[in-house]
This record gives C-alpha cells, structure tokens and sequence, in this order.
C-alpha cells in the first residue's frame, strides 16, 4: 500500500521499517491514526499493535485497518497498559516527549523482547548553543521541502519537548546501555537501542 502523507515525523519511517523484516511482532507507541502501524504491516511484519492515549485518533486508525487481521489497536498510557508484553520491534514517534523521560524510556525498554530493536524519533528543546544553531540551519531547509512536499496535518495532540537534546542523549545512554543517539534534520533526534538477547 502506498501512502505519500509527509511531515517532519513521517520522514523518518524509514529508521523503522528497516527493521520490520527481523520482526515477527512490532508495537507503535503513540501511533495516531496508525500509519507507521500500517507501513510495518505492509513491509512484512506479521503481528504490529498500535497504541495512543487518544481514543479518537484509535478510532481513525481502527477505520483505516478494517480487514487486516494482523494488526490491534489499544487506547491507553504508554506507562499503565500492556504489562508483560514484548515486542521484536517498538517504534515511538514524537511521543517520548509527552511522557516522563526517565520512565518513558525504562517502559519501551520493557516493552522491547530481548534481542528486539526500539527505534524513537523525538523532539527536544534547543537548550545549548549548538542547539540553537542547528535549529536554526533547519528553517530555510524545511521552508523549502515543507511548500514542495504538502505537509501532512495528523490531529493528533502536540505539546512543546521539556527536556533538551542533551538531557535526552544522557537519559538513553543511562538506561540503554549501547544505544545509538543522532541529532536530525526537522528538529528531531532519533534513539536506537538493541535490547540484550
């Protein structure tokens, strides 16, 4: 199935569906409407659960997954739901964010079978220098591809980052020994960890 909607998250599936081959299970935390849910599907992963706080937005990907047996949708906090499952591969888009740092990160570790992959794509404040650079160097780039592309409007919750990109490099590197940590274009960071087999 393709699906050419593109924003500044959407641009970075690809870190995901890279590894969906190596998944038999997937989970997408803070999946909205349930396109990366839907990706993972089509690239070949054979059981992918898709979980949002947001009922309306599970509803919507509910609607655009009618059929495909292979795929669950659960309302409820990343935190609070889904204890003692784990997955070969756990995605989390722009979502880290809205939950505790430090407990956020420790539940997707829980969440990520042993020898399964994590994948995050977040967002962090411009907390340094450095940051406030690069942000900036981001603006006339997106301007340019934001008005060439169409920039896909999700409707699902938006909420400013509490923690800076440095705050985030050090919290993952303390609780996921081993994780690769890389600052990106469109303001947004990515976090990939394997979890020890």
């Amino acid at each position: 199935m393709r699906d050419d909607r593109w924003n500044h998250n959407t641009h970075y599936h690809p870190l995901a569906l890279r590894h969906a081959p190596q998944a038999c299970t997937a989970l997408d935390v803070g999946c909205g409407e349930g396109l990366l849910v839907r990706r993972l599907r089509s690239a070949g992963v054979p059981r992918v659960t898709g979980l949002d706080v947001d009922a309306a937005q599970v509803e919507l990907a509910r609607a655009a997954s009618v059929g495909d047996d292979g795929v669950t949708f659960v309302v409820g906090d990343a935190l609070e739901v889904l204890d003692g499952d784990a997955f070969d591969l756990v995605t989390c888009y722009a979502t880290l964010h809205h939950l505790p740092l430090e407990d956020g990160l420790r539940r997707l570790a829980a969440l990520t079978a042993p020898g399964g992959r994590l994948v995050v794509v977040g967002l962090a404040g411009a907390r340094t220098p450095g940051d406030v650079a690069l942000s900036a160097a981001a603006v006339p780039v997106a301007a340019v591809v934001d008005r060439a592309r169409g920039v896909w409007e999700h409707g699902a919750a938006v909420t400013d980052p509490r923690e800076g990109y440095g705050e985030v490099r050090d919290a993952a590197r303390r609780i996921l020994p081993g994780a690769r940590w890389r600052r990106h274009l469109y303001w947004r960071y990515s976090l990939t960890w394997q979890a020890p087999a």
